[in-house]
């Protein structure tokens, strides 16, 4: 069964950082573009960033471009993101998620809290 685990979630003050994990198993992570997506308290769905499947390629959100970054170990099945010059409005629950296609994720974490606030 596929299944994704994310952590690292917690608690950070305006510019701090965190790093988050997800990790993966029951499918072959190689062959997969992997995506972070957040849910902010009463918002709707944003995505964040994504990587192809060899990690060379990575897209951001203008939102957070230049802060976070989008990484994979392949040898460990484990994709990241490390989030640095942390805002409030970063404040969300950040879910990482396989990609069908281009456009469509199948399958989704559960999801871990990041409440960035002074």
């Amino acid at each position: 069964q596929v299944q994704l685990v994310e952590s690292g979630g917690g608690a950070a003050q305006p510019g701090g950082s965190l790093r988050l994990s997800c990790a993966t198993s029951g499918f072959t992570f190689t062959s997969y573009f992997m995506s972070w997506v957040r849910q902010a308290p009463g918002k709707g769905l944003e995505w964040v960033s994504d990587i192809n499947s060899r990690g060379g390629t990575t897209y951001y959100a203008d939102s957070v471009n230049g802060r976070f970054t989008i990484s994979r170990d392949n040898a460990r099945n484990t994709l990241y993101l490390q989030m640095n010059s942390l805002k409030p409005d970063d404040t969300a629950v950040y879910y990482c998620a396989r990609n069908a296609d281009i456009v469509r994720y199948d399958y989704w974490g559960q999801g871990t809290q990041v409440t960035v606030s002074s």
